[in-house]
């Protein structure tokens, strides 16, 4: 028979694991991380400019540039495009082609920023009147237009606990090519974009792993030795120094105090290859040909552009 207590207990667990059914992605990650796609957006040539859909024009532009939140704005598509009103549109502006250190794939593609969303009020016969539903950033006259595509996030799901120092899974590894906004050290929920896409078999909603070769030198570079000679100053009394045996005092190889003085450097130079520690995770949000946009969703420390990811 199941006790009162015992009830109590599973009812609670139950409503633990309902409320950690909530989607990963959420807010301006779900329609503003933006994606590096190979296939061209409609900015040249000319002919090919003209016949797509964009920001001509608004009915504030004389005040000034930029144009947010239900604002109106004029696009180059009406009845002689099928627009209807009602019709929803994403507003994209490619930032131009994706050249990175990281990467050794080659072409990657085009960044392109998603700056939001606008719906249709009225339809004339080559321009319509669109509405600003939804902005992750001022619109301007000149962005582009696509269709509206309804998205969904992967549920949050009870992962392992992070291990710091993970064997290599064997699948497809590549390099975080760059941040949203330009950043370069990220954390928790914040947007990276990888150079793994679907011809590495990646797919939304996969977890990577993201790791850091551990090398040989260090990123602290202090004016001192990790170890003092015995007679070195900066002892507070000159009578009472540390001695050989001090803790600061250098570690020899062997027992001749001639020797060569240990150092965490040597120690690094004699290690196996291929260590590694890990230092955080993310998951897929959408995926292209080459390149993968992925949230950050769990950190051991901070993300750099330039670390290491591999898929899970």
């Amino acid at each position: 028979m199941l006790t009162i207590a015992g009830s109590a207990s599973l009812f609670a667990q139950s409503e633990k694991e309902a409320a950690r059914r909530f989607d990963v992605v959420t807010g301006n990650n779900l329609y503003c991380a933006g994606f590096v796609q190979i296939e061209p957006m409609y900015t040249a040539p000319r002919d090919i400019a003209n016949r797509a859909n964009k920001v001509v024009g608004s009915y504030n532009e004389q005040d000034g540039y930029y144009f947010g939140q239900n604002k109106l704005l004029l696009v180059n598509g009406g009845s002689d495009k099928g627009v209807k009103v009602g019709d929803l549109f994403s507003v994209v502006r490619p930032r131009g082609e994706i050249e990175s250190r990281w990467s050794h794939k080659g072409r990657l593609g085009v960044y392109v920023q998603e700056v939001g969303v606008v719906q249709v009020t009225k339809v004339k016969d080559e321009v319509s009147v669109v509405r600003v539903a939804s902005s992750c950033e001022m619109m301007m006259l000149g962005d582009l237009l696509v269709p509206y595509e309804k998205r969904s996030s992967a549920k949050y799901q009870l992962r392992p606990s992070l291990d710091l120092f993970a064997e290599p899974s064997g699948k497809a590894v590549g390099r975080i090519i760059f941040a949203r906004d330009g950043q370069e050290m990220v954390t928790r929920d914040q947007i990276v974009f990888v150079d793994l896409g679907m011809e590495d078999h990646l797919a939304q909603g996969d977890y990577v792993t993201v790791y850091r070769p551990l090398g040989k030198g260090n990123i602290v570079n202090v004016e001192f030795d990790e170890t003092v000679s015995a007679r070195d100053e900066g002892f507070q009394s000159d009578v009472y120094r540390g001695g050989k045996f001090s803790n600061q005092a250098g570690r020899k190889y062997g027992s001749s105090a001639d020797r060569k003085v240990v150092t965490s450097e040597n120690a690094k130079g004699y290690r196996p290859k291929g260590l590694r520690k890990v230092v955080g995770e993310g998951m897929v949000v959408s995926v292209k040909e080459r390149t993968a946009t992925v949230v950050i969703t769990r950190t051991a420390q901070e993300i750099h552009t330039g670390d290491w990811v591999e898929i899970q």
